[in-house]
């Protein structure tokens, strides 16, 4: 196996000091993500989700960001998915944004709660009608036996909607996630890394606290 221990870098994009730090978490989360977008970064909205199975066993993935406000933080998915069946059981779960480029992490701990369909259908119809097409195609997490199986069942549906709008799958829906934390994260140089942890005096209501963490 190869030995990645000599594998590192300094953090010098500066530091995050209590001066910067609003009431709210939200003004700046809207700053970075601004900054994220305007460094061109691959992908700025690309967060990962952690999810928890019935036996205790936690799975990642990546998942883009749609939407965020005072409420939360929003995607949307298949809701036959895998991530979606963990859900239904242990609606906890946790974000991760990891803007490497600028040595900067938003980490979120909270809970979900399933979109409307009205809130659903409102973003679908925004969607690139290809887009649209391919939330029909595939039952996601299932075990196909071949890209080609997707391919066809993506002709079949594209020559079945040629003609009209494609309405909103049921199986197809979004999330919210209610934050119950929001740590900041700096990179500083000699691993002096900035952290400022968010958290609200009530589970997922009330005012916010924010406290210095050690790197």
């Amino acid at each position: 196996m190869g030995d990645l221990s000599d594998l590192r870098r300094e953090y010098t994009h500066g530091g995050l000091t209590e001066a910067d730090l609003p009431e709210s978490p939200w003004p700046l989360f809207e700053k970075w993500m601004e900054q994220a977008c305007e460094a061109k970064l691959e992908d700025p909205t690309a967060m990962v989700v952690a999810t928890v199975d019935e036996t205790g066993q936690p799975y990642q993935r990546i998942v883009l960001l749609k939407r965020f406000d005072e409420k939360g933080f929003v995607f949307y998915t298949n809701l036959g998915s895998r991530k979606a069946k963990h859900l239904e059981t242990n609606p906890k779960i946790s974000l991760l944004f990891p803007w490497h480029t600028l040595d900067r992490q938003v980490a979120v701990v909270g809970r979900v709660e399933q979109l409307t369909n009205t809130e659903v259908l409102k973003y679908f119809v925004t969607r690139p009608w290809e887009s649209q097409i391919a939330a029909w195609v595939s039952k996601q997490s299932s075990r196909i036996s071949a890209r080609q199986v997707l391919e066809s069942k993506f002709m079949e549906i594209k020559s079945k909607f040629s003609k009209g709008e494609v309405p909103l799958p049921s199986f197809w829906g979004g999330y919210r996630i209610v934050p119950e934390s929001i740590e900041y994260w700096q990179g500083g140089e000699h691993r002096l890394h900035d952290r400022f942890l968010y958290t609200r005096e009530q589970p997922f209501s009330g005012d916010w606290q924010v406290e210095r963490l050690a790197p």
